[in-house]
């Protein structure tokens, strides 16, 4: 049998860091119908202090990957603080990754691979893959990365 996403996450050892509260007038994140649509998260340490920093400038590739993983872990956290049990999620539908970069860094892709490698080991590959967006930008605070997502739920 196939192991929930709350297994997983128990197998893999993963520590999600504190949920962000909002840095806005907006919802952490929205159920509507049977979606879960998370607004966007940046990357947060386990202490609650916010990786800043642009790739191409401050840091490199696999430093902006690792970055893009930790807003992978932040967006688990605050689905379980909002929303609950990650098991009532049955796939990752649409991600949009924003990379704060310089304009001639061209890994985007790369960079969100971070989190959605993530994805696919919390959800496994059938359903923590879905269709996915990778941008380069200035980003709030100066964080590296952004990620925003819906889900689609278990009936």
């Amino acid at each position: 049998m196939d192991k929930s996403p709350s297994q997983r996450m128990k197998d893999l050892n993963l520590q999600p860091p504190p949920a962000p509260p909002p840095a806005g007038v907006y919802r952490p994140i929205l159920v509507v119908d049977n979606f879960l649509y998370v607004s966007g998260q940046g990357p947060v340490n386990p202490d609650g202090s916010l990786i800043k920093g642009r790739a191409g400038d401050d840091l490199d590739e696999e430093q902006a990957k690792l970055a893009a993983r930790q807003v992978g872990l932040t967006m688990l956290s605050t689905i379980t603080t909002h929303f609950g049990n990650l098991d009532k999620i049955k796939r990752i539908v649409k991600v949009l990754g924003m990379v704060n970069c310089t304009p001639d860094f061209g890994q985007h892709p790369y960079v969100i691979n971070g989190f959605s490698e993530l994805m696919a080991d919390v959800f496994g590959k059938e359903h923590g893959i879905g269709a996915r967006s990778a941008v380069g930008m200035m980003l709030p605070n100066n964080i590296t990365v952004e990620i925003e997502a819906i889900f689609e739920l278990h009936p």
